[in-house]
This record gives structure tokens, sequence and C-alpha cells, in this order.
């Protein structure tokens, strides 16, 4: 008698919004944006390795990503700012992994994150890939972002900072950082995506 076939590992992630997403080949029908605010509100930068009362949390950085992102190009089209809003909103379902870490993992690490990433733009209106020059310019604001929270949050001398993620555009010292608490994060995201979503997409609603 030949031996039952195991079933095939579990390979989705069931959400508070109540949605199973299949995490290796996820629909964006399954995904939502309180699901994608409340993971990143809760996902800390640096590995938690940052000064304050809170955790900085994935939620912040994406939405100064986009503040820098528009401090380079002010006149950037509501798509340009909805992208970097969602740059790395994969981080809600497979978590924030510092970039070294990223590289020691390898190319299909990068390849789940991109097929994730492709369905989140999808859902919210987007093109599935960015182009070449968006995604440059989401390139300069979080290296940007990254010099920011460097500095001012993880210990970093703006010398090393500037070796490691480029020199600052001259906006830079308007942004200071306060890790603020998560609840605050969550709605502060929600509230700047919706103001994005508005001007993408006139009055029509994406939740």
């Amino acid at each position: 008698m030949a031996a039952k076939k195991a079933d095939p590992p579990r390979a989705w992630q069931r959400m508070l919004s109540g949605r199973r997403l299949d995490l290796l080949n996820p629909s964006p029908l399954d995904i939502e944006i309180e699901d994608i605010a409340h993971g990143l509100a809760r996902m800390s930068r640096w590995n938690g390795q940052t000064t304050g009362d809170w955790p900085f949390s994935v939620a912040q950085h994406s939405m100064l990503v986009e503040d820098l992102l528009v401090d380079r190009a002010p006149d950037a089209s509501p798509a340009w700012r909805m992208a970097a809003l969602l740059h790395d909103a994969p981080e809600y379902v497979i978590g924030d992994l510092i970039s070294p870490f990223k590289a020691a993992v390898g190319l299909d690490y990068k390849a789940f994150e991109l097929r994730l990433l492709s369905a989140i733009h999808i859902r919210f209106g987007l093109p599935p890939e960015p182009s070449a020059t968006l995604t440059k310019a989401i390139k300069r604001a979080d290296q940007a972002a990254a010099f920011v929270e460097a500095t001012q949050l993880a210990g970093f001398e703006r010398m090393e900072a500037k070796k490691l993620f480029g020199a600052p555009p001259a906006t830079i010292d308007r942004h200071h950082l306060t890790p603020l608490p998560t609840d605050d994060v969550k709605k502060e995201f929600l509230k700047r995506f919706d103001s994005v979503n508005a001007a993408l997409s006139g009055t029509k609603k994406l939740r």
C-alpha cells in the first residue's frame, strides 16, 4: 500500500483583517492597508538598536522616505509618493532584515520581496514594477532616511553615515526624529496613506 502523500507545508499567513495571504504566490486581493500599517508600526528599524522610549518603526521610516522624496522632487506625482510610502510594505510579512543580512541571504529572498511588492502595487493602483527613474529616486530618499536615522537615533557619526549612505541632501536638517508609540504611528501612517490615495485616485476609496 502506497504511503499517503504528506500535505505540503502551510505557506499562508492569517492577517488580523481575516485575510489569508499566500506567501509564495501573494494575491493583491488578500492585501489590506490596515494589515500593512499594523505590521509596519510594530516592526523596528535597525534591529531595535535606536534611542528613545519606543523603537523607530518601519512605518515611521516609510513616511520619512516619502517626505525626503518630495524634498528632492516637490512636483512628485501621487503615484511616486504612494510608491515611496509603500516601498518597504513587504516587511509587514517578511520583517525588516538589515541590508548586510539581506545580502547574505541572497537572491531568493529578494525575489520573494519583489513578488510581494508587485502584488502590493497592484492592490493600490500602481504599476507592478516601478520605472528605473522612480526606483532610483526612492533609493536616494531611502539612503537619505538611513542617514537621518543613523545619526539621530542609531549612534553613527555623520562622517561614518556619509561613507555608508552617501552625502545627505541640503534639506536633511529639517527632519527631527522622535520614535512614537505604536498606535500613534499606525494612525499617522493610515492618515498619510489616505492623503496620498485621495490625490492618486480622486474620490475612489481603497479602504
